[in-house]
């Protein structure tokens, strides 16, 4: 009888049959195979390789095994990061009053200008009360963090560290049923999570690589920074003295991103299990050698690709932001302004949650970026059609604490809300066009919103009913 692939090629043939006899191999064959290849590369060395002296690698094999030991590797890598965590917290304070108050002063000297020039008041305060203070916000929390931030992130990155960190988190992303490189891509995603759902290409199968990018939003972005250092510093850095309150607050920030990897490892595992269910695939990561970091690469790289491209973007986002914040500050309709209308009818939304309806409004006008939310709460705080001035912590907390009624309970869900939230206008359309797929995208969408909403509300009805 004639064979029913008689049709195909011989290499077709091949190939169609090692794929029928891939999947009868064990999980852990690929892994099996490359030790042997390795252990056969070992021997033909020993044979072949004459050595003399201290091997230069000894020194990182001995480094590697305490960094990447399943004892001590997770808790060296959040080390790592609660140090880099600090060094922001603790250097970025100083430098944001300074760039606010010489904003604000030029923003004082241009009012005048205006003024002097016979421009109507609602030209000047659109021009630099709206849009101007906008930009001077966003610059002014954003710039000291990521100056700080991106190139302790590039020194460990120059230095080799970021691939032990993919190698400490491989066990538990196969665990889940993901890929271990989603490791890596949920790097990525810490300096913004446009580029982290990029940089999922580097995942083979296209079930984990879809994984990748529907929970790359869990790690929060530089956008989001700003907001989660900001909160820790008025609310949790407050109830330490002095000494500790730096070391508080960039403890409280190590503790919501490891609940943003938390996350993605839950939803990882759901999705996995579910209407992405498949095997995880192995993958070898060869650890390079440790280097010594190049003082030019790490400047340019965290300075000019990271720093201000991260920067601009929000800028050109903030400056549009700006006039539409002013507008529904300055806009009244039966005596209130537009944003007091909208604030008041997202408000037992909010309420339910934890939080209220400025800040779900904040939310709905940042979509475009996370780094105007700050400033959009502050500006409908006010109530009186601008932003304040005053980016001391004092004022701000004088702001919302005792004007406006925040509690530790707000604090902390807008911590896990700004975690968990929906990502910005640009993740979602890099999501489309790496999927070129509506459904798969409007599930990263929306996914992280509702579990946003879902923890949130259960954290407030926790607390009320204990309190």
């Amino acid at each position: 009888m004639e064979s029913t692939d008689s049709h195909l090629l011989p290499a077709e043939r091949v190939l169609e049959r090692a794929d029928a006899l891939q999947r009868k191999l064990a999980g852990d064959f690929r892994d099996k195979l490359v030790h042997a290849l390795y252990a056969d590369a070992e021997r033909i060395a020993a044979r072949s390789v004459g050595e003399g002296g201290d091997h230069p690698w000894d020194f990182d094999r001995r480094i590697d095994r305490l960094i990447t030991s399943p004892l001590f590797g997770l808790p060296i890598m959040a080390g790592l990061l609660g140090v880099v965590f600090w060094l922001t917290v603790a250097g970025a304070n100083e430098p944001s009053a300074w760039l606010a108050n010489g904003f604000f002063w030029l923003e004082a000297q241009g009012a005048a200008a205006f003024a002097a020039l016979g421009s109507p008041a609602w030209m000047t305060g659109f021009v630099w009360h709206g849009v101007f203070r906008a930009l001077a916000w966003v610059v002014s929390v954003m710039l000291p963090p990521m100056a700080i931030f991106f190139p302790c992130f590039t020194i460990l990155e120059d230095l080799g560290y970021l691939p032990r960190v993919a190698f400490n988190l491989d066990r538990l992303f196969k665990k889940v049923g993901a890929h271990g490189k989603q490791a890596l891509t949920m790097s990525m995603g810490f300096g913004c999570n446009a580029a982290g759902v990029i940089a999922c290409r580097v995942i083979d199968s296209p079930r984990e690589r879809l994984i990748a990018i529907l929970t790359n939003n869990f790690v929060p972005c530089n956008g989001r920074f700003p907001t989660l250092i900001l909160l820790a510093t008025l609310f949790v850095a407050a109830q330490f003295p002095p000494g500790l309150a730096s070391v508080a607050a960039a403890g409280t920030v190590v503790m919501v991103v490891a609940i943003g990897v938390l996350f993605t490892l839950i939803v990882s595992a759901g999705l996995s299990r579910t209407v992405l269910k498949g095997e995880a695939s192995a993958f070898t990561l060869e650890l390079p050698p440790y280097r010594r970091p190049s003082i030019v690469r790490i400047l340019y790289t965290s300075l000019i690709d990271r720093t201000l491209f991260v920067l601009w973007r929000a800028i050109v986002v903030a400056a549009p932001a700006g006039a539409v914040i002013w507008i529904l500050g300055n806009v009244t309709v039966g005596g209130a302004a537009l944003s007091q209308h909208v604030a008041g009818f997202l408000d037992p939304l909010g309420e339910a949650i934890g939080l209220d309806g400025v800040i779900l409004l904040a939310y709905i006008i940042a979509i475009p970026a996370n780094e105007i939310v700050v400033p959009t709460m502050i500006m409908v705080y006010m109530g009186g059609g601008m932003m304040t001035d005053d980016v001391s912590h004092d004022g701000l907390r004088t702001l919302l604490v005792e004007e406006n009624g925040w509690t530790l309970l707000t604090a902390v869900n807008l911590m896990l809300f700004s975690l968990l939230h929906n990502p910005c206008a640009t993740t979602i359309v890099t999501m489309w066009k790496e999927t070129r797929s509506l459904r798969w995208t409007m599930i990263g969408a929306l996914l992280p919103l509702v579990l946003a909403f879902g923890v949130t509300f259960g954290v407030a009805q926790v607390v009320r009913l204990v309190g």
